[in-house]
């Protein structure tokens, strides 16, 4: 590559000619990640980036090197102990990544032995979700979100139904109480929002602690009781950081999946004339995934990766965003139209992927039948992405539509976890949030 190749550092990019890392976390990048990602390549397959203020590390930007390291165990960890600046001090304790990054004893952040236990116990404890039970559990939430805004004739996209409807379907997975759904549902909007991080994850914690205590009294038919009675007989710890795990890992990417994808449909014509739902979601998670940076991975040893030195302890992600773009670039590329690694690959891969594309797919599907001419109610280029090194979020998703009459389903029925939790609400002091009043509203 001759100097002239090399691209130019997009506007706001401290590493103009200054050999700074690239900041993940600017409004700038943000904006037109792929502008950034076009420049890290310059360095090779993979760069050095910033996430947050003081927190470094190396972004792998290549398809086959992002494949590379997911797939091989043996050399490339996950366990954040082996984190060497968090072990040395240079992590502040309040940087809004470590909520998202510090060590847990979950089924993402450990390794051998026990990550297949607790992975085990993950798996197998969401292989006895019913299909048919979760596609009702979906249709009732998005019939209740919708029935807050349809009758206005505009609505915030993301925020008033792609943001909630992830959440209220896991609070009812867990089978989550009336005022512990409120706090899980604070909790996990703020972790991921980068709004008091700290604070949002100790409420987190706790309202999960709560439920962990509550179920071990009065187990239920949901995947908190199921997660409980697995052989892998998880301690109270292991359970409240399983679940923070698959709460949070769960309802942040499918919010954004489902808000991409709608804006995908809602700006290219091909997909939502011809009602190509399905092809619509590929396509998001090839070149818009809800997750488009993160997988860490810590070397186990000194190392050459990607024709790179890496020394034990380093800190590694994978820019899916950025592989799925330069595979699409290469001259094979990939056969299958799913080969893109939003879901990441190897032995940490989403455990969960088919019921995240059953409930995307049927979110959406509820938006256009129930709302049909819903368009955006502003010009494409003035919509705004939230910053942040991991996510591929929108802020707002502005739309409008023709009102619609109120109307009320007679035909769904709440599952047994609903109507346990609508009972346990009974007791509840406090029912303003609005996992409270959705259960109130399925009780009327």
């Amino acid at each position: 590559m001759t100097s002239e190749d090399i691209p130019v550092p997009p506007p706001g990019c401290p590493a103009h000619g200054s050999g700074q890392r690239i900041p993940m976390y600017t409004a700038e990048f943000a904006a037109d990640p792929q502008a950034y990602f076009d420049y890290m390549r310059h360095h090779g397959p993979t760069a050095p980036v910033e996430l947050a203020p003081g927190v470094e590390a190396t972004l792998v930007t290549d398809y086959a090197a992002a494949l590379d390291l997911l797939q091989n165990p043996g050399d490339f960890r996950k366990d954040p102990r082996r984190w060497r600046d968090l072990n040395e001090g240079r992590i502040s304790p309040d940087s809004p990544v470590l909520p998202l990054m510090g060590p847990r004893p979950t089924c993402m952040f450990t390794d051998g032995a026990e990550h297949l236990r607790l992975r085990q116990a993950v798996t197998e404890s969401f292989a006895r979700v019913d299909s048919h039970r979760l596609s009702v559990n979906v249709d009732r939430i998005a019939h209740y979100l919708l029935a807050q805004f349809s009758t206005r004739g505009s609505a915030d996209l993301m925020n008033d139904y792609a943001k909630q409807l992830p959440l209220f379907v896991f609070n009812e997975l867990f089978g989550c109480p009336a005022e512990i759904g409120d706090r899980v549902m604070f909790g996990v909007s703020g972790i991921f929002d980068g709004i008091n991080a700290e604070r949002a994850n100790e409420v987190l914690i706790g309202a999960v602690a709560e439920l962990v205590a509550l179920k071990r009294s009065r187990p239920g038919d949901d995947v908190t009781s199921w997660l409980m009675q697995h052989p892998a007989k998880l301690d109270d710890t292991e359970m409240i950081h399983q679940l923070v795990l698959l709460i949070g890992a769960g309802a942040e990417p499918l919010r954004n999946l489902i808000a991409n994808t709608v804006h995908l449909l809602l700006t290219n014509d091909r997909y939502a004339q011809n009602g190509l739902l399905e092809e619509a979601l590929d396509e998001t998670l090839w070149h818009n995934p809800p997750i488009s940076n993160y997988a860490p991975h810590y070397p186990a040893r000194d190392l050459e990766f990607a024709g790179q030195k890496f020394s034990a302890g380093d800190l590694l992600l994978v820019g899916f965003q950025a592989a799925n773009a330069s595979s699409a670039r290469s001259a094979t590329g990939q056969s299958s139209n799913r080969a893109h690694l939003a879901w990441s690959a190897g032995p940490h891969a989403c455990p969960s992927k088919e019921p995240a594309r059953l409930i995307t797919l049927a979110a959406i599907e509820h938006l256009f039948n129930e709302l049909p001419d819903v368009e955006l109610a502003v010009p494409e280029e003035s919509l705004t992405w939230r910053p942040g090194p991991f996510n591929r979020a929108l802020a707002q998703l502005p739309a409008r539509f023709t009102p619609t009459t109120p109307r009320r389903s007679v035909q769904a029925q709440p599952s047994q976890s609903a109507q346990e939790a609508a009972a346990e609400a009974d007791s509840t002091k406090e029912r303003g949030g609005l996992w409270s009043s959705f259960l109130k509203w399925v009780r009327a």
